[in-house]
């Protein structure tokens, strides 16, 4: 193994709490680095044991339990030791709940890990079944502030709706206070007597006190569940300054002041509202592609019965082996295969290949593909979280979960918010009382502007926002992300490595020759464990076979298999020790223990677009093919896409020391492959890509998985890259741009709190309306 790839093994674990590592980081996120250097080694235990100990004395409310139901029906187990379960959590608002949330699951014993999605708000948990409960763990996470519902697609909509509506609500509340106080403060500002003005400000209080107690509830109640568990969050300062406006209007109008500032307290709040509901939106928008996923598998299917009766059931009650009918117009709930009818089925959503496909007997469907044509009787392989739809949300909620370089920056920021903003309004109040000779009122609303003003939403969006729409648009083009860091390291790529069969062509090879036809079905039978392409064309070609016991894989060579009378070898010539007959198609051998060698061709076409993706990869750095087939079918292949540089018969190390040496020469390489014998590389890569089609160890290697027959993801994939980075510099510009400028000036009393409150809510919105932007990204087809 090289020094790279050892490096890897080294950091497989967080040093802070041993959750798997992905990268060369010795923390899992920026969440647990911090910790561990803010609270170190010594006080780590103490710190936790505390808060498990606050976690543990504040038991949740008994509705809030209610909700949650019966969790059995929800626990699905891994294997004989652990058990997974999925619940929405309800209160989420930014990555410090995300952290919390997950540091306090992986301290309790028997959590295996912990995840929490910001983008589906799912916490997926798993533990080890006879040392916890999932019970206890979610009455913890409540006691933390949180709610937990089971997980129910319809309920992420309904919930967003009802929230939008809420917000609405408020804002209908506080805009028709604030117009009303507005006209009565008219007379105030026009110079009514002492008598009328003291009226109208006990009639403007009377109206603004009910207005802001109702309309300013999403801000107070999110304040109140952070305090209640002890932490803080952005909407404390903001409570806080809403609730002191009207506080020093109320006491200017008990003792007959001159003044009093119900009309801006309000306005404040109205405007206030505005953002949060836009921003509100913005975010439904950036998520709208996870939800309409998991909202894919939410129909009822239609199970037949033993007798031959239909019954309709969720999806998640199916079990393996039922018998499903799908009729036309229907969604398919869970993956399985084809046991009668034909129709063509929209596959987009999981391949991104816009043409509809043929299904028939034996045919393989998977869970949230569209059936259009005829009803079809499917037999369920996989249900639930165990099929493909699931896993590319868990891909998506893995790569959100996973920060990096940029969000580490912003969070680095944001996490000495709370007591340097509260430190800076209340240093800001005392200078102007104590030093400036101002008096105590006019501090005070120069303070509530600071902490207005100084709300770092637009920093804490300024990243997140633009991966989770990046993400979108890369898996409507059917490239998965398992690693946010990895659209941070593709914007570098100057050197791109390919493997040949099944990165440049379709890897779906077909046997054209074999030099003795009897032997057919002895190497199809050697061949049924492998995923290898050219395995595969041996089955197709062969029909039903036998499989084998103990055949061996040697990644790189091919298989070995121990029969009565003696081994077998199936693979290339250097493996097999033939010579190499010249041949352009690609050769497999099949060697008897006598040394008797049988010879079987194959042609593999190439992807329709791998010429013209080629000539755009060369446009940004010098591409290679390292390939372990023969020099023959690699030249022909390397001429036909147009690549000069090509090596044939490379074994994985020499895949890795080729990377190792362009890695010193300060060459950011992306590596594409498919084959088991491409993981080490994939691996050892700056980045690495590789294709659905391709082997599951493979995949796993990859920080990126695409989709379909072409090539073209692979630049969408660039081109996102590039697009996300300039837009993450641009936030983080205009974010600390604006608080910059602003705080400065609110500290100078030259910004009223209604002027922080359009600020504040104006740079949040346009951090995440220029988000947006990365869901356009232009580039080549998709499909």
């Amino acid at each position: 193994m090289t020094n790279v790839a050892a490096q890897r093994e080294e950091t497989a674990f967080c040093r802070h709490c041993g959750g798997e590592v992905v990268g060369n980081s010795a923390y899992c996120c920026s969440g647990c680095e911090a910790a561990h250097r803010l609270i170190g080694k010594a006080g780590l235990a103490a710190y936790y044991q505390r808060r498990i100990l606050d976690a543990g004395q504040r038991r949740p409310r008994p509705e809030d339990l209610h909700q949650i139901g019966d969790l059995a029906a929800w626990v699905r187990d891994l294997d004989a030791e652990t058990a997974e379960l999925t619940l929405m959590v309800d209160g989420l608002h930014c990555g410090a709940c995300v952290w919390l949330i997950e540091q306090y699951l992986l301290q309790q014993p028997g959590v295996v890990n912990a995840r929490v999605s910001l983008t589906t708000r799912r916490l997926t948990l798993r533990w080890e079944k006879d040392i916890c409960q999932p019970e206890a763990l979610a009455e913890g996470v409540q006691a933390l502030g949180y709610r937990l519902v089971p997980l129910d697609p319809s309920c992420l909509v309904a919930k967003d709706e009802a929230e939008v509506k809420a917000l609405l609500r408020c804002l209908a509340v506080a805009g028709f206070a604030a117009g009303n106080i507005m006209l009565l403060s008219v007379s105030v500002w026009l110079g009514a007597d002492p008598w009328t003005r003291d009226l109208l400000h006990w009639v403007s209080a009377m109206i603004a006190i009910p207005a802001i107690a109702y309309a300013g509830r999403p801000f107070f109640a999110s304040a109140w569940n952070a305090l209640k568990a002890r932490r803080t969050n952005m909407d404390v300062p903001i409570s806080l300054a809403i609730i002191l406006a009207p506080s020093l209007s109320l006491h200017e109008t008990f003792t007959g002041g001159q003044h009093a500032y119900f009309d801006s307290a309000v306005t404040l709040l109205f405007f206030l509202l505005i953002g949060r509901f836009l921003d509100t939106r913005a975010r439904r928008a950036a998520r709208a592609t996870a939800e309409q996923l998991l909202a894919l598998n939410a129909e009822a299917a239609t199970a037949i019965e033993a007798d031959g009766t239909l019954r309709d059931v969720q999806p998640r009650q199916l079990a393996v082996g039922q018998r499903v009918l799908v009729v036309a117009g229907a969604r398919i709930p869970a993956d399985g295969k084809v046991l009668s009818g034909s129709s063509r089925i929209d596959v987009q959503v999981i391949s991104g290949e816009s043409n509809p496909i043929d299904a028939g007997l034996g045919t393989e469907v998977f869970a949230g593909t569209l059936n259009i044509e005829g009803p079809l009787t499917i037999l369920v392989e996989k249900v639930g979280e165990a099929t493909l739809l699931a896993d590319i949300i868990r891909l998506m909620e893995a790569a959100e979960a996973r920060r990096g370089r940029f969000v580490r920056i912003a969070e680095k920021v944001a996490r000495y918010y709370s007591p340097v903003v509260h430190l800076t309004a209340l240093t800001t109040f005392l200078a102007w009382v104590f030093i400036g000779g101002l008096a105590w009122q006019n501090a005070l609303l120069i303070a509530i502007a600071v902490l207005i003003i100084t709300c770092p939403c637009a920093l804490a969006l300024a990243v997140p926002a633009v991966q989770v729409v990046a993400s979108q648009r890369l898996l409507k083009a059917g490239v998965l992300l398992k690693s946010a860091d990895a659209l941070e390291r593709l914007r570098s790529v100057d050197h791109v490595l390919l493997d040949k069969t099944g990165t440049l062509t379709v890897g779906r090879p077909v046997l054209t020759s074999c030099s003795e036809p009897a032997r057919l079905s002895k190497a199809a039978a050697i061949a049924s464990g492998s995923r290898h392409p050219l395995a595969a064309a041996l089955r197709r070609a062969a029909g039903l076979v036998m499989t084998l016991d103990g055949v061996r894989e040697i990644p790189g060579q091919g298989l070995e298999w121990e029969g009565p009378d003696g081994i077998w070898r199936l693979g290339s010539t250097r493996f097999t020790g033939q010579r190499d007959n010249g041949s352009a198609a690609m050769t497999l051998y099949l060697l008897d223990p006598q040394g008797h060698a049988t010879v079987f061709e194959f042609t593999d076409p190439l992807r329709d677009d791998a010429a013209e993706i080629v000539a755009a990869l060369e446009a940004i750095g010098p591409v290679e093919i390292w390939s372990g087939d023969r020099a023959p079918t690699v030249e022909a292949c390397a001429e036909a896409v147009g690549i000069a540089d090509w090596h044939a018969q490379a074994l994985p190390t020499d895949k890795v020391a080729r990377l190792e040496a362009l890695r010193t020469d300060g060459r950011h390489v992306l590596m594409i492959g498919d084959g088991i014998n491409d993981a080490p590389a994939l691996r050892a890569a700056a980045v690495s890509m590789a294709p659905a089609s391709g082997a599951e160890i493979a995949q796993n290697a990859a920080d990126l998985v695409f989709q379909g027959d072409h090539l073209a993801p692979v630049l969408i994939a660039l081109n996102t890259a590039k697009t996300a980075d300039r837009l993450v510099r641009q936030n983080l510009g205009i974010s600390l741009a604006y608080n910059l400028a602003a705080v400065p000036l609110a500290i100078l009393g030259l910004v009223t709190p209604l002027i922080a409150a359009l600020a504040m809510s104006s740079s949040s919105i346009v951090v995440v309306l220029n988000a947006l932007r990365a869901g356009r990204v232009k580039g080549s087809r998709a499909s």
